[in-house]
This record gives structure tokens, C-alpha cells and sequence, in this order.
């Protein structure tokens, strides 16, 4: 992994979004819980939450890189490269796990429809029956409406799913899978 100036890089290949960390040390940036070595480690709430937030702001259409600012100590090309494999697999990971969120969210709803759409036939059902036995009495309307209303609302959770629920879930699955494939390069600081 070769050492970069973050400003000419962006200046030299405009489609790509910068997002900039300075630390001291490469292992600032895991988990100090995790007991695994680097590449498998997972990054540290703080760091994944500031590259995750700087991602967001990126535009959808741009290659990301990541420019880690440390000592020239840490700047090395085993250590970058290690660092590189480490934040690719925890956005892969990451990504996978949304993934399986997805998938769980939509197995949830057509769960739900096929409940709805039961309880809304037997709404349906009821209520011509309840319309057959009132006829024109005042409680028949009321309660064969009532029914009916019952019916929609038993489908409210699948429609919101299908509908509305799952897109955030889609977006922060491309966003880690955008950050998984980020370039990463480091910017020595030096001391002086």
C-alpha cells in the first residue's frame, strides 16, 4: 500500500470521496475488546461511527478511499496493508449482517401478509354474513363496516414493510458494501 498526500489524490481523481483519519496508533481504530488479530478484528464503535457518518455524506456515485493520518511508526506498508484487509472485512461483515436483516425483515412481512390477508377474507366474510342476518337493522352497517376496517388494518404491518421499511436496511447494506471496497492509504505525520 504506498503512502499518499490526501489533497493531491483528491485533486487528481475527482470521483472519488476522502474520508480523513488522524490517530496515533493503527490500533486506535479496533475494538480493544476483541481479541483477534487485526485483519479479523472488528473496528472500534468510534471509528466505524465517524467513517460511517463521513460515507453518508459522500455522493452515492463516488469510489470512496479512507487516508489514515498516524506516525510514520505506524505507516507501514504491512501495517496499511493489514489495516486495508481489516476495514474490508468488517464492512463485508458488516454487509452480510444487514443482508440477514433483510432477508429477516421479508420473511417477517410475508408472514404478516399471509396473517392479513386471512384475517381480512374472514372480515369480509363475517361482515356479509352479519349484513345477511341485520339486514337493514341500524348496528348492521356499524358493525359490517367496522369489520371490514378491521380487515385493512390487520395489513398495515406488511404493506409498511413491503413498502417503506426495508429501504433503509437496502441503503446501509450498499453503504457498508460501498465502504468494503474503499481504497485505503496512509498519510505519515511527522513530528516536528
Amino acid at each position: 500500500m504506498s503512502v499518499s498526500d490526501p489533497t493531491s489524490a483528491h485533486r487528481a481523481e475527482p470521483d472519488w470521496s476522502v474520508i480523513e483519519l488522524r490517530i496515533e496508533k493503527i490500533a486506535d481504530l479496533f475494538d480493544p475488546f476483541d481479541p483477534f488479530p487485526t485483519p479479523s478484528r472488528d473496528l472500534s464503535h468510534t471509528a466505524e461511527e465517524f467513517i460511517v457518518g463521513w460515507a453518508r455524506e459522500s455522493a452515492l456515485t463516488t469510489a470512496l478511499r479512507i487516508v489514515v493520518h498516524a506516525p510514520i511508526a505506524e505507516c507501514g506498508d504491512a501495517a496499511i496493508a493489514s489495516l486495508q484487509n481489516a476495514v474490508r472485512n468488517h464492512f463485508r461483515a458488516r454487509a452480510q449482517r444487514v443482508r440477514g436483516d433483510l432477508h429477516e425483515l421479508f420473511r417477517v412481512g410475508r408472514q404478516s401478509l399471509l396473517i392479513g390477508l386471512g384475517v381480512l377474507a374472514l372480515c369480509i366474510a363475517a361482515s356479509r354474513v352479519i349484513e345477511a342476518m341485520l339486514g337493514d337493522a341500524p348496528l348492521a352497517p356499524f358493525l359490517s363496516e367496522g369489520l371490514i376496517i378491521l380487515g385493512w388494518v390487520a395489513n398495515w404491518r406488511p404493506l409498511e414493510i413491503f413498502l417503506y421499511d426495508w429501504w433503509p436496511l437496502a441503503q446501509r447494506r450498499r453503504l457498508f458494501d460501498r465502504l468494503s471496497a474503499a481504497s485505503l492509504s496512509a498519510a505519515p505525520i511527522t513530528t516536528g
